[in-house]
C-alpha cells in the first residue's frame, strides 16, 4: 500500500520529544513522495514543520484508530511500534486503571503502587478453568495457562518474572502461587501455601534492603518449583537462588541500607533474649550506617523482627536455631567495627583487647588471639615451605569484609537449605510448575561485575525468549500452511559468545584472576587486544582506559573494570574460616560443611550477588580430587555452570512471561512516566518481541470473524456461500498488494496497518452511511417539527379567526338585530298609514276597476261579435275564390298531364321489358309511397300541435275569467270588513285610555315598595357579609386545625409504618442471617460426616484385610446388576444362599419388537383355539343328545360317528399341545432374563422362534382338520332333506322307507330343521349383502349420471366458449374436481388417524394389562408349578375391603423394604408411571402401622434407615439431578405428611374428617421433623451444587460471549491469544441451551411433584447464579463493556423474564436477582457525559456496588469509532457521588451464594387408603391394613 494513501490529510502519525518520548500530530496536508516537510498540527493547538530525514526519509509512525486503542492485547495493534506500545500502555494504566496488558506471550504488569481488589479468592475462581485470551489480562490468567497446559500436555511448566527493582516482581510471584494453591483442589495445599507464604518475611528480611528505588528490593534472584502429585495437588515446593548481592553486607550506597534483618536485630536490641548479643542502634555499626537512612517510613523494624521470628517457627527452625541465627548476624555487625593500625606500609595490626573482636569471638565461640593473628595475617605455600605474611590495612579490611561476607552467604544458604525442608512433601512428585523471580536489565552510571553478570543471565533468557516465540510462530505458520519466511531480528547469540566463549570476556577474566600479578588494567588491555574492532557488539569508551562498552539488546552499558578481578577471585583466607569451623559454637561449623564436599556450584560464593542451587536439574557426578578445584572455583564460573542448569530447567519446561514495569521512580499510584517505562520496556525485550511480531503477520483472523467484521465493506453479489472464499474475493478487491495477507487454514494472516486500512475504510462506510442516515432522519424530523409547527400555527390561526368572527358575528347580530327593531317599527308605522290609504284607495279602485271593466266588456263584446261577423264574410269570399282558381289549375293540369303521359306511353311500352326498369320504377314507388307517408306524419303533427294550442287557449281564458269573478267577491267582502273595523277602532282607542290611567297608577307603587325593598336589600347583604366574614374565619380555622390534625396523624402512622417496615426487614433479614448460618453449618456437618464416613471405611479397609476366596454376596448384587443398584450396608446381613429363582426376580427391559408379535400370535392362537373350542362343544351337545339313540342307527351310521369321535378326541389333545405351548411362550416373554438373552441370535430368541414356526404350522394342519370335519358335517346335513322338497321327493321316499327306526326319523328332522336354520340364516346374510351391495352400486350409479350431466354440461358450455377461455374453465373444473377428492381423502385420513390412536390407546391399555397379569402370575408361581401343566385361569371375584392407610411389614423385612424402595429404586420409571412422592407415601404408611402397633423400636429403626439410606443414594448419585430433584421431592412431602398427620391443630385445618382419622396416636415424631427438615436443607443444597455445575459452563457462554442478535456487536481486532467468537460454533453454548437446561430442570421437578414454593426458590437461586456469574465475567472482561454488548445482555435477560411468564414465575423473586446485571447492561447504555448523567446513573445503579459501577466505567470500551469512550474527569464524578454510599468494597457477587431455603407446609389431598402399590416395586411382602 503506496504511502499517499495512508498519510493523507488528517492522518494521526508519532513524532519524537525529548520530554514525552512520542507526541501525536496530525497531518494537515496530504503526503506526496519526495516531500522534504510534513506540516502537522499538534494536540495542544500549535503547528509544526516535521523535517524528514534526508539519508533515510523515514516517515513518522502512524498512529492506530482510537476503536483499537486500550486493547488487552498488544499485537492486536495493527501498527506495531514503540509510540502504539507506550500510548496503549499509559491508557490502560491511566485511564481504565488496569495494570496488566497481553504483548502476544508475555504479560505486562505495571506496579500500581496501590492496593487493587482483584487478587481475592473470588477473582480466582472467576479466572479458573478459563481459556486464557477469553479474560481480561491478570496474573491469575497466566497461572492458569501454565496449571491448564501442565494438567494437558503432561509437561512442566515454568512462570519468569522479571523486571527492575520495585517493579512489582515478587507480589507477582506470590500471587502466582497463592492461584495455585487455590485452585488445585488438595486438602494440604493451604499449609503447603502458607509456608512458602511463610518463608516470604524470612527470605525479605535476609534477602531485601532499601534502595533508592524500592524500600523492599530482593537482592537475590528465586526460582520456586512446586510440585504436583498425579491428581495435580500441591503437595510441596522447592526454592533455588540465584545472585545474592553480598557487597551490600558490607557497603551501601547513600540512601540505602543493608539487609532489613540487621536493622530488626538492632531495633529489638532491647528484647532480654537479645542482651547477650550486645547490640545498639543501627548507628553504632559500620556494616548499617554507610547509607544515611536507617529508617524507611512506615516500617516497624521491631514488628517485621516478631513476623521473621513466627514465620521461622512456622517453618520448624526451633528458637535454639534462631537465637544461633540472630548471633551469627549480630557478629558480623561487630566484626564490621574491628579497626587496623598500620605499622608500616606492608603490616598492620588490631589494638589489643578491641572490644569489637571481643564480642565477635564470644559470639562466634573462636579464639581471640586466633582470630586477631589471621585477620593481620595470611599464609602462602610454595611447592616446598610455607611462609605467613603481614598484609596491609587495606588488605586487612577488604579481607575482614569477605569473611563477613562469606560467613552472611553461608548462613542464607543454610536457611534456604531448611525452608526447602520445611517445604518437601514425602510424596512422590509428578510434575512442577516453577516461578522464577529474577532481575531484570540494569543500566547505572557506574556498572561493575554484578550488572554484568545481571545483564549476561538476561541475555540468556531473551535468548530463550526469542526461541520459545519463533518455536510458537513457526507451530502456527505450519498448522495454517503458510510459507515459513526467515524474520530478520536481533539475535543475541553474538553477544553471549562475547560473554562466555573461549576467548569470551569471562575467560578471560578468570585466567587474568589466575596470573600472580594480574589487575583491573591488564585484564582490560587483553579485553582491548581480544575484541576491540573484531567484534561489533564490543566497544572501548574514548575517554578510558579502565572500562568498556557491551551492546546488549537492550541497550549499551558501559562497565568500569575497577574491582572485577577482587569479585571475581571472591577471595577468602583460608586459615580463618579454619578459625571458624573450630568454633565452641555448634551451629557455625554446620554453614561451612559445603566447602568440604561442593555440591553445588553454589557452594562458594562472590563479592557480588551469589548463585545458590539447591537442586540441580542434572546433578554432576564428583570425581576424585575434584574438592580442591571446587574451592577455587571463580563467581563467573560459578554463576555461569549455575546459569546453564537454570537454562536447562527452563527448557526442560513450557515457559509463561511476565514483565513487570516500574511507572515512576517516586512511587506515586497510577503515576506514568513515559522515559521510565519506554527503557523498561527495551530492557525487558518487548518492544523487540513487537518488533519480532511486526515483522510477520501480527493481525490474524479466522474467516468467520473477518467477515462478520468487515461484512459492510462487502456488496450482495459478494457474499457466497463459503466464507473462506468470499473472504478470498473481497480482499483481493480492497488489498491489491497480495503480500500484505496470507490465506492459512483457517485464518487470514495480515502484516502491520493492514487491520488498520480496513478499519479506515470500514469506518468511512460506516461514516456514509451515518450520514445517510441522518440526514434523513433530520429531514423527517424537521418535517415532523414545521408540520408540529404548521399545525400549531393553523391552529393559533383558527382560534383567533373564531373570535374575530364571533366578534363580528355578534356586532352583525346586534346590528340585525336593532335594524329588526327599527324595520318592525317602521313597518308598523307604515303598515298603518299604508292600511289607511288602501282601504281608501281600494275602495277608489273598486267603483274606477267596475266602470272600466264595464266599459272594456262592452268593447270586447262588440268586437268579438265583429269578429264573427268578418270570419264568415271573408271565410265565403276565400272559398269562392279558392274553388275557382282550383278548378281552373286542375283543367289545365289535366290538360299537360295527358300530353306528358302520352309521351310516357310510348317510353313505357318499349322499356316494358326491361327488368331494370321495373326495378328502377319500383324503386322510384317506394321512394314516392315514404316520401307520402313522411308528409301524412308531418301534418298529423302540425294538426296534434294546432290542436293544444287551441286546448290551451280555451284554459287561459278560462283562468282569467274565473280570476276576475273572484276579485270582485273579494273587493266585496273588504268593503264590508272596513265597516266593522272602524266600530273596532272606536272602543280600543277607550280601553287604551282606560289602560293609561292603571299603568301611571301602577308605576307610582311599583317605585314605592322598589324603594322599601332596596333598603331591606342593603341592610340584608349588610348581614349576610358579617356573616360570612365570621364564617370564613371560622372555617380557617377548622381547616388548619384538621390540616394540623392530618398531618400529625399521617406523620405518627408514616413514623409507626417506617419503623414497623424497618423492624420487619431487620427481623427478616436477622431471621435469613441465622437461616443461613444454620444452613451453612448443616452444610458443613453434611461435609465433615461424609469425610469422617470416608475415613471410617479406609480404616475398616486397612484393618479388614479380605481373605482369599470369594464370598457369595445377594443376587441383587450380581454381575447383571443395573447402573442404579447400590450396595448398602443392610446386604450384608441378608441370606446369602443360592436362589432358585433368581432369574425371576430380575427385572430386565424386554424386546419390545418381539413382544409384539408374539402377543399378536398369541391372540390368533386364541381365537382359532376359541372357535375350535365352540365348534367342538357344538359337536359334544349333539353327541349327548343323540346318545340314546345311537344303538338303533345302522352299522354304517356308527362308524361315522365313531370317526368323529375319534377325531374330536385327537382335536382335544392337540388343543392340549396347544395350550402348554401358549404357557411356554408366556413363560417365555415374562422370564426376567438378561437384555441380552433376548437380542436377536441368542439362544432363548432362536427357541421361541422354532416354537413359534411349530405352532404355527400345527395350527394350519388343524385348519384343515377342521376343514374337512365342517364339508363332512354339511355333506351329512345335505343328505337329509325336509319333506315338502319337490326336487328329490323319490330320494326322500326310499329314505323315508329306510329309516325304519323312529330315532333316526327323529334324528333326521332334528338335522334338517338345523340345516334350514343354517340355510335360511347363510340366504338372510347373502340377501343382506346383496341388498347393500345393490344399494351401494345403485348410489354409484346415481352418483355417475349426476357426474355424467354435469360434465356434459361443463363440455356444451366450454363448447359455446372461445378457446383461451375453454381452457381456463377446464383447469378450473379440474382443480375443483381435485379439490374435492383431497378433501375426501382427507376426511378419509382423518377417520383413519382417529382409528390408529384408538387402537394405539387399546393396544397401550392391553399391553399395560398383560403387564401386570404376567408379574402377578409370575409373583405366584412357584418353581415346581413352572414344569407342571398348566391349569385354564379361572377369574375369582375379590371381596371389597375398607382400608386403614396403612402398610404392614415384618420387622426383618425392614432392610428389604429400604433396599427396594429407596437404595434400588430409578427415579424416572417412578416420576414417570406412578403418583409423585410415592415412596414417601408408603414409608409413611409403614410408620404409622408401627405407631398403630404402639412399637417404638420399629418406628425408630425405620425412620433412621431412611434417613440413612437417602444419604447413601445421594452419596453415590450425588451429581444427578433427577435422582437428587426425586429425593427431595419425597423428603419434603415425608416430611409434609408427618406434619399433617401429627395431630397438631396447626396442620390439621385442611384435612378431611377421613384424613383426621389417620393421625398419629402413639408417638411424637417432632423431633425427627426437625431431622427430616436438616436432610432436606442438605439435599436442597446439594441440588443447588449440581445445578451450578450443569450450568455454569453455558452461563458465560450463552449470555455474554454468543451473539443473539446477530449484526449488533462487531468483532473487533484481537491478537495473539485469540478470544472465544462470538459466532455460536458446533458445540458452543447459546441462550437457547440454557432455556433448555431450565426447562428440563423445571419439568423434571414438577414431574417428581415438587412443592411449587421450592421451586420457586430453586428457579431464584438458579437465576441468581446466572445473573452472578456473568456480571463477574463482564467485570473481568474488557471487550464485553460495550454498547451493543449492553443491548445483547438485555435482550437475555427478557427472555429469561419471558421464560419465567411461561412458567408462572415471575412472583418467585427470580427477577429481582438479575438487577445488577440488569442495571450494568443499563450502564453500557446510557450517555456518560454529563453531570446530568452521573446523577442519573447514580440514582439507576443502586443494585451494583461503587466499585463495581467504577469498574465497568473504566472497562467500557468502544467497538465502533463512532462511540465515545468515557473520560476520566466523568469517573472521579461518579466517585464523588457515591463516595457517601455504604456498600461492601467487594468487585465481584459471591456466585458460591446459596439462599437459605424454607419448606412451607404443603399438605395432600391424596387419601391413604386409595393408595395401590404396583408390583413393580418388589413390595410384595408388605400388605394393606
Amino acid at each position: 500500500m503506496a504511502a499517499s494513501e495512508l498519510y493523507t490529510k488528517f492522518a494521526r502519525v508519532w513524532i519524537p520529544d525529548p520530554e514525552e518520548v512520542w507526541k501525536s500530530a496530525e497531518l494537515l496536508k496530504d503526503y506526496k513522495p519526495g516531500d522534504k516537510v510534513l506540516l502537522l498540527h499538534l494536540e495542544e493547538g500549535k503547528d509544526l514543520e516535521y523535517r524528514l530525514d534526508p539519508k533515510t526519509n523515514e516517515l513518522p509512525h502512524l498512529r492506530n484508530p482510537d476503536i483499537l486503542v486500550g486493547e488487552n492485547d498488544l499485537t492486536a495493534l495493527s501498527y506495531l511500534h514503540e509510540p502504539a506500545v507506550l500510548h496503549n500502555l499509559r491508557v490502560r494504566f491511566i485511564d481504565s486503571k488496569l495494570i496488566y496488558t497481553y504483548c502476544g506471550i508475555v504479560l505486562v504488569a505495571i506496579n500500581p503502587y496501590e492496593q487493587l481488589p482483584i487478587y481475592g479468592e473470588d477473582i480466582i475462581n472467576a479466572y479458573s478453568g478459563q481459556n486464557m485470551g477469553d479474560m481480561d489480562p491478570h496474573i491469575f490468567a497466566v497461572a492458569e495457562e501454565a496449571y491448564k497446559q501442565m494438567a494437558r500436555d503432561e509437561r512442566n511448566q515454568s512462570i519468569i518474572v522479571s523486571g527492575e527493582s520495585g517493579a512489582g516482581k515478587t507480589v507477582s510471584a506470590k500471587y502466582a502461587m497463592r492461584y495455585f494453591a487455590t485452585v488445585s483442589g488438595s486438602a494440604s495445599e493451604a499449609n503447603v501455601e502458607e509456608k512458602v507464604l511463610a518463608s516470604n518475611p524470612i527470605m525479605e528480611s535476609i534477602g531485601n534492603a532499601k534502595t533508592t528505588r524500592n524500600d523492599n528490593s530482593s537482592r537475590f534472584g528465586k526460582y520456586i518449583e512446586i510440585g504436583f502429585d498425579k491428581r495435580y495437588r500441591i503437595i510441596g515446593a522447592n526454592m533455588r537462588t540465584y545472585l545474592l548481592e553480598k557487597s551490600r553486607v558490607v557497603f551501601q550506597a547513600e540512601e540505602e541500607r543493608n539487609y532489613h534483618i540487621f536493622y530488626q536485630l538492632c531495633a529489638s536490641a532491647k528484647l532480654p533474649e537479645f542482651k547477650m548479643l550486645r547490640l545498639g542502634n543501627a548507628d553504632s555499626f559500620h556494616y548499617t550506617k554507610q547509607g544515611g537512612s536507617p529508617m524507611i517510613e512506615g516500617v516497624d523494624d521491631a514488628k517485621e523482627m516478631a513476623h521473621t521470628r513466627q514465620a521461622c517457627t512456622l517453618l520448624g527452625i526451633s528458637e535454639s536455631y534462631q537465637m544461633g541465627i540472630f548471633r551469627i548476624l549480630a557478629g558480623i555487625l561487630h566484626l564490621g567495627n574491628v579497626g587496623f593500625a598500620s605499622r608500616d606500609s606492608d603490616s598492620c595490626t588490631i589494638p589489643p583487647k578491641h572490644e569489637p573482636l571481643i564480642v565477635f569471638c564470644d559470639l562466634m565461640g573462636v579464639d581471640y588471639e586466633e582470630m586477631c593473628h589471621w585477620l593481620c595475617h595470611r599464609k602462602l605455600a610454595t611447592a616446598t615451605e610455607t611462609y605467613i605474611k603481614p598484609i596491609s590495612k587495606l588488605q586487612a579490611t577488604n579481607a575482614r569484609d569477605a569473611l563477613a561476607k562469606h560467613i552472611y552467604a553461608k548462613l542464607f544458604n543454610w536457611i534456604v537449605d531448611h525452608v526447602n525442608q520445611a517445604l518437601h512433601s514425602a510424596v512422590k512428585q509428578h510434575s512442577f510448575i516453577g516461578v522464577l523471580d529474577i532481575y531484570g536489565f540494569e543500566t547505572f552510571e557506574i556498572n561493575s561485575f554484578e550488572q554484568f553478570c545481571i545483564n549476561y543471565a538476561n541475555e540468556k533468557l531473551q535468548q530463550q525468549f526469542n526461541m520459545h516465540v519463533f518455536k510458537l510462530e513457526q507451530e502456527e505458520y505450519m498448522k495454517e500452511q503458510i510459507p515459513w519466511t526467515l524474520i530478520d531480528f536481533y539475535d543475541n547469540q553474538p553477544c553471549i559468545n562475547l560473554i562466555e566463549s573461549k576467548l569470551g570476556i569471562l575467560d578471560l577474566l578468570d585466567e587474568e584472576c589466575k596470573m600472580p600479578k594480574g589487575t583491573d588494567d591488564t585484564w582490560a588491555q587483553k579485553l582491548y587486544n581480544t575484541h576491540l574492532n573484531k567484534c561489533a557488539l564490543f566497544e572501548k569508551p574514548r575517554m578510558s582506559n579502565k572500562a568498556f562498552i557491551i551492546k546488549h539488546f537492550a541497550d549499551k552499558v558501559e562497565y568500569q573494570c575497577e574491582g572485577f578481578l577482587e569479585k571475581n577471585k571472591d577471595t577468602v583466607f583460608e586459615e580463618q574460616i579454619k578459625v571458624l569451623k573450630s568454633s565452641k559454637f555448634k551451629m557455625l561449623p554446620e554453614l561451612f560443611q559445603d566447602d568440604e564436599k561442593a555440591i553445588s556450584p553454589s557452594s562458594a560464593t562472590s563479592s557480588g550477588r551469589t548463585p545458590l542451587t539447591r537442586v540441580p536439574v542434572k546433578p554432576t557426578k564428583g570425581r576424585p580430587g575434584q574438592t580442591a578445584k571446587e574451592h577455587k572455583k571463580t563467581v563467573g564460573l560459578q554463576f555461569r555452570n549455575s546459569l546453564h542448569l537454570l537454562m536447562e530447567t527452563l527448557n526442560a519446561t513450557t515457559p509463561h512471561y511476565v514483565r513487570c514495569i516500574k511507572p515512576n521512580d517516586f512511587k506515586f499510584p497510577f503515576t506514568f512516566d513515559e522515559k521510565r517505562a519506554v527503557q523498561q520496556l527495551r530492557a525487558c525485550g518487548v518492544l523487540e518481541t513487537i518488533r519480532i511480531s511486526a515483522a510477520g503477520f501480527p493481525s490474524r483472523w479466522t474467516y468467520q470473524e473477518f467477515f462478520s467484521r468487515y461484512r459492510v465493506l462487502m456488496k450482495q453479489k459478494d457474499v457466497l456461500g463459503d466464507r473462506k472464499q468470499t473472504c478470498k474475493n473481497v480482499l483481493e478487491k480492497l488489498i491489491l498488494d497480495k503480500d500484505k495477507y496470507q490465506f492459512g487454514k483457517t485464518k487470514i494472516f495480515f502484516r502491520a496497518g493492514q487491520v488498520a486500512y480496513l478499519e479506515k475504510l470500514r469506518a468511512d462506510k460506516l461514516r456514509a452511511a451515518c450520514i445517510r442516515i441522518q440526514k434523513t432522519i433530520r429531514g423527517w424530523l424537521l418535517r415532523k417539527r414545521y408540520l408540529c409547527m404548521q399545525r400549531a400555527a393553523i391552529t393559533v390561526q383558527r382560534y383567533v379567526r373564531g373570535y374575530q368572527a364571533r366578534c363580528y358575528a355578534k356586532f352583525l347580530r346586534r346590528t340585525k338585530a336593532a335594524t329588526t327593531i327599527q324595520k318592525y317599527w317602521r313597518m308598523y308605522v307604515v303598515h298603518r298609514r299604508y292600511k289607511t290609504r288602501r282601504a281608501a284607495t281600494i275602495v277608489l279602485q273598486s267603483y274606477l276597476r267596475g266602470y272600466l271593466a264595464r266599459n272594456r266588456y262592452r268593447k270586447i263584446l262588440r268586437e268579438h261579435k265583429a269578429v264573427i261577423i268578418q270570419k264568415c264574410v271573408r271565410g265565403w269570399l276565400a272559398r269562392t275564390h279558392y274553388k275557382r282558381t282550383m278548378k281552373a289549375i286542375i283543367y289545365l293540369q289535366c290538360c299537360f298531364r295527358r300530353m306528358m303521359a302520352k309521351r310516357e306511353l310510348k317510353k313505357l311500352k318499349i322499356e316494358a321489358r326491361s327488368v331494370e326498369r321495373y326495378k328502377k320504377l319500383h324503386i322510384g314507388m317506394e321512394n314516392k309511397i315514404m316520401q307520402l307517408q313522411r308528409k301524412v306524419d308531418e301534418q298529423n303533427k302540425d294538426y296534434k300541435c294546432l290542436m293544444e294550442k287551441l286546448t290551451n287557449l280555451e284554459a287561459a281564458y278560462n283562468s282569467e275569467t274565473e280570476k276576475l269573478r273572484n276579485d270582485v267577491e273579494r273587493l266585496q267582502l273588504s268593503e264590508e270588513e272596513a265597516k266593522v273595523a272602524t266600530g273596532r277602532v272606536l272602543s280600543l282607542q277607550e280601553e287604551i285610555a282606560k289602560l293609561r290611567k292603571d299603568l301611571e297608577q301602577t308605576r307610582s307603587e311599583k317605585k314605592s315598595i322598589e324603594e322599601r325593598a332596596d333598603k331591606y336589600k342593603q341592610e340584608t347583604d349588610q348581614l349576610v357579609s358579617n356573616l360570612k366574614e365570621e364564617n370564613s374565619l371560622l372555617k380557617q380555622e377548622k381547616e388548619t386545625l384538621n390540616h394540623l390534625i392530618v398531618e400529625q396523624a399521617k406523620e405518627m402512622t408514616e413514623t409507626m409504618e417506617k419503623k414497623l417496615v424497618e423492624e420487619t426487614k431487620q427481623l427478616e433479614l436477622d431471621l435469613n442471617d441465622e437461616r443461613l448460618r444454620y444452613q451453612n453449618l448443616l452444610n458443613e456437618f453434611s461435609r465433615l460426616e461424609e469425610r469422617y464416613d470416608d475415613l471410617k471405611e479406609e480404616m475398616t479397609l486397612m484393618l479388614n484385610v479380605p481373605k482369599p476366596g470369594h464370598k457369595r454376596t445377594d443376587s441383587t448384587h450380581s454381575s447383571n446388576e443395573s447402573e442404579y443398584t447400590f450396595s448398602s450396608e443392610f446386604a450384608e446381613t441378608e441370606d446369602i444362599a443360592p436362589r432358585t429363582e433368581e432369574p425371576t426376580e430380575k427385572k430386565v427391559p424386554l424386546d419390545m419388537s418381539l413382544f409384539l408379535k408374539l402377543q399378536k400370535r398369541v391372540t390368533e392362537l386364541e381365537q382359532e383355539k376359541q372357535l375350535m373350542q365352540d365348534e367342538l362343544d357344538r359337536k359334544e351337545e349333539q353327541v349327548l343328545r343323540s346318545k340314546a339313540k345311537e344303538e338303533e342307527r345302522p352299522q354304517i351310521r356308527g362308524a361315522e360317528l365313531e370317526y368323529e369321535s375319534l377325531k374330536r378326541q385327537e382335536l382335544e389333545s392337540e388343543n392340549k399341545k396347544l395350550k402348554n405351548e401358549l404357557n411356554e411362550l408366556r413363560k417365555a416373554l415374562s422370564e426376567k432374563s438378561a437384555p441380552e438373552v433376548t437380542a436377536p441370535g441368542a439362544p432363548a430368541y432362536r427357541v421361541l422362534m422354532e416354537q413359534l414356526t411349530s405352532v404355527s404350522e400345527e395350527l394350519d394342519v388343524r385348519k384343515e382338520e377342521v376343514l374337512i370335519l365342517r364339508s363332512q358335517l354339511v355333506s351329512q346335513k345335505e343328505a337329509i332333506q325336509p319333506k315338502n322338497t319337490m326336487t328329490d321327493s323319490t330320494i326322500l321316499l326310499e329314505d323315508v322307507q329306510k329309516m325304519k327306526d323312529k330315532g333316526e326319523i327323529a334324528q333326521a328332522y332334528i338335522g334338517l330343521k338345523e340345516t334350514n336354520r343354517l340355510l335360511e340364516s347363510q340366504l338372510q346374510s347373502q340377501k343382506r349383502s346383496h341388498e347393500n351391495e345393490a344399494e351401494a352400486l345403485r348410489g354409484e350409479i346415481q352418483s355417475l349420471k349426476e357426474e355424467n350431466n354435469r360434465q356434459q354440461q361443463l363440455l356444451a358450455q366450454n363448447l359455446q366458449l372461445p378457446p383461451e377461455a375453454r381452457i381456463e374453465a377446464s383447469l378450473q373444473h379440474e382443480i375443483t374436481r381435485l379439490t374435492n377428492e383431497n378433501l375426501d381423502l382427507m376426511e378419509q385420513l382423518e377417520k383413519q388417524d382417529k382409528t390408529v390412536r384408538k387402537l394405539k390407546k387399546q393396544l397401550k391399555v392391553f399391553a399395560k394389562k398383560i403387564g401386570e397379569l404376567e408379574v402377578g402370575q409370575m409373583e405366584n408361581i412357584s418353581p415346581g408349578q413352572i414344569i407342571d401343566e398348566p391349569i385354564r385361569p379361572v377369574n375369582i371375584p375379590r371381596k371389597e375391603k375398607d382400608f386403614q392407610g396403612m402398610l404392614e411389614y415384618k420387622r426383618e423385612d425392614e432392610q428389604k423394604l429400604v433396599k427396594n424402595l429407596i437404595l434400588e429404586l430409578k427415579p424416572r420409571g417412578v416420576a414417570v408411571n406412578l403418583i409423585p412422592g410415592l415412596p414417601a407415601y408408603i414409608l409413611f404408611m409403614c410408620v404409622r402401622h408401627a405407631d398403630y402397633l404402639n412399637d417404638d423400636q420399629k418406628v425408630r429403626s425405620l425412620l433412621t434407615s431412611t434417613i440413612n439410606s437417602i444419604k447413601k443414594v445421594l452419596k453415590k448419585r450425588g451429581d444427578d439431578f433427577e435422582t437428587v430433584s426425586f429425593w427431595l421431592s419425597n423428603t419434603c412431602r415425608f416430611l409434609h405428611c408427618l406434619k399433617q398427620y401429627s395431630g397438631e391443630e396447626g396442620f390439621m385445618k385442611h384435612n378431611t374428617s377421613r384424613q383426621n382419622e389417620h393421625c398419629l396416636t402413639n408417638f411424637d415424631l417432632a423431633e425427627y421433623r426437625q431431622v427430616l427438615s436438616d436432610l432436606a436443607i442438605q439435599i436442597y443444597q446439594q441440588l443447588v451444587r449440581v445445578l451450578e455445575s450443569i450450568l455454569q459452563p453455558m452461563i458465560v457462554s450463552g449470555m455474554l460471549e454468543h451473539e443473539t442478535i446477530q449484526g449488533v456487536s462487531g468483532v473487533k481486532p484481537t491478537g495473539l491469544r485469540k478470544r472465544t467468537s462470538s459466532i455460536a460454533d458446533e458445540g458452543t453454548y447459546t441462550l437457547d441451551s440454557i432455556l433448555r437446561q431450565l426447562n428440563s430442570f423445571h419439568s423434571v421437578m414438577c414431574q417428581h411433584g415438587m412443592d411449587p414454593e421450592l421451586i420457586k426458590q430453586v428457579v431464584k437461586q438458579m437465576f441468581y447464579i446466572v445473573g452472578a456469574i456473568t456480571l463477574n465475567n463482564l467485570l473481568l472482561r474488557k471487550d464485553m463493556c460495550s454498547w451493543s454488548k449492553g443491548m445483547q445482555i438485555r435482550y437475555n435477560v427478557s427472555q429469561l423474564e419471558e421464560w419465567l411468564r411461561d412458567k408462572n414465575l415471575m412472583n418467585s423473586g427470580a427477577k429481582e436477582t438479575l438487577e445488577p446485571l440488569i442495571q450494568a447492561a443499563q450502564l453500557l447504555q446510557v450517555k456518560k457525559k454529563t453531570d446530568d448523567d452521573a446523577e442519573a446513573i447514580c440514582s439507576m445503579c443502586n443494585a451494583l456496588t461503587t466499585a463495581q459501577i467504577v469498574k465497568v466505567l473504566n472497562l467500557y470500551t468502544p467497538v465502533n469509532e463512532f462511540e465515545e469512550r468515557v473520560s476520566v474527569s466523568f469517573i472521579r464524578t461518579i466517585q464523588m457521588r457515591l463516595r457517601d454510599r455504604k456498600d461492601s468494597p467487594q468487585l465481584l457477587m459471591d456466585a458460591k451464594h446459596i439462599f437459605p431455603v424454607t419448606f412451607p407446609f404443603n399438605p395432600s389431598s391424596l387419601a391413604l387408603e386409595t393408595i395401590q402399590i404396583p408390583a413393580s416395586l418388589g413390595l410384595g411382602f408388605i400388605a394393606r391394613v
